[in-house]
């Protein structure tokens, strides 16, 4: 792709924040500031845990860069907040982040446009008894999946074999989200897609498949170990690679989202059909992140897929150019 880099002008790479993801936050952010300097882009660290958002204007920032994950800045928070200011930024706007981070919203408007994501049921915080949570296994089957609603990383998850575990494995979740989630677990095999662009421009990457230990895809395998294996190309039997994107893209466009994302799926191993997970619009940039992985396998080189991602930086509402004034 070739730009004229300095047509970013002064370019703040979100990363930090507040949330539980901070660590994994400050991994990413890190790993796209050198590939934007890298690329001769005047990109600058900015943690707005640490920082008024306010001095991304007085400092003149031009754009940003949200490598924010989780609450505080996936969620539709930081985006509104740059809507005020002006300032244009990458990833999906207030409502498509607000919807894409609670996955039971997700599931929602999934579920009204036809598109297939696993069966569950919603526990709040403070509303339930013990009698409904014993009670989830009937509903959805075992093993159950259990996490906050509004988490990422696999924070928070459990894997439900028996009745008896339900009680801990939901006041764990609860610990970090008022609403729980309890989910149907699909036996099969876990795939990712990422998506990049906007509408009828969006495209989808090729799909990796990912093969972690005893099936158990958690925040430490997905970070901090070498013994998950990702396949790309996926190696999946043929036409379901194409199937899957093509879900993807719809799952990615119902929900308004624009510049880039990456969906989960679950494939059923009896069925071979597909069940759309969650949504991630502001996924990992660490050298273990899945969307660089995928990018490679397409053609697109680290450094590459950065700028092009900050090149669709934009606003939900930009500002409307000033009215000439009439003629006297």
């Amino acid at each position: 792709m070739t730009m004229d880099r300095s047509a970013f002008g002064k370019v703040a790479v979100l990363m930090g924040g507040a949330s539980a993801e901070r660590e994994v936050s400050l991994m990413s952010g890190g790993g796209v500031l050198a590939a934007l300097r890298a690329s001769g882009v005047d990109a600058h660290a900015f943690d707005p845990a640490q920082r008024a958002l306010g001095e991304l204007r007085s400092e003149g920032f031009a754009r940003c860069f949200i490598a924010l994950h989780g609450r505080f800045g996936e969620d539709g928070t930081v985006q509104g907040a740059l809507e005020l200011l002006g300032i244009p930024y990458t990833g999906s706007g207030v409502m498509a982040s607000a919807i894409a981070i609670d996955k039971v919203m997700t599931k929602r408007v999934w579920n009204a446009e036809g598109l297939p994501t696993p069966r569950h049921v919603l526990l709040r915080r403070g509303r339930y008894d013990p009698s409904q949570v014993l009670a989830v296994p009937d509903t959805l089957g075992l093993p159950v999946i259990v996490k906050p609603a509004r988490e990422g990383s696999s924070i928070g998850l459990a894997k439900v074999r028996a009745a008896a575990q339900m009680p801990d494995a939901v006041a764990q979740a609860a610990q970090l989200d008022a609403d729980i989630l309890c989910e149907q677990c699909i036996v099969g095999e876990e795939v990712t897609c990422p998506v990049i662009g906007t509408g009828d421009d969006a495209r989808a990457l090729p799909v990796i498949r990912i093969q972690a230990p005893d099936g158990n895809y958690d925040y430490q395998h997905k970070y901090f170990t070498n013994d998950t294996k990702y396949l790309v190309p996926c190696g999946l039997p043929a036409g379901e690679e194409e199937a899957i994107q093509a879900l993807v893209l719809r799952a990615y466009r119902v929900l308004g989202c624009r510049g880039w994302g990456r969906v989960d799926v679950m494939i059923d191993g009896a069925t071979r059909r597909p069940y759309l997970l969650e949504i991630n619009t502001s996924p990992g940039m660490t050298s273990h992140s899945l969307v660089p992985m995928s990018a490679r396998a397409a053609g697109l080189s680290y450094e590459a897929l950065c700028v092009q991602l900050l090149s669709m930086a934009a606003l939900d509402h930009p500002p409307a150019a000033p009215r000439e004034k009439a003629a006297p």
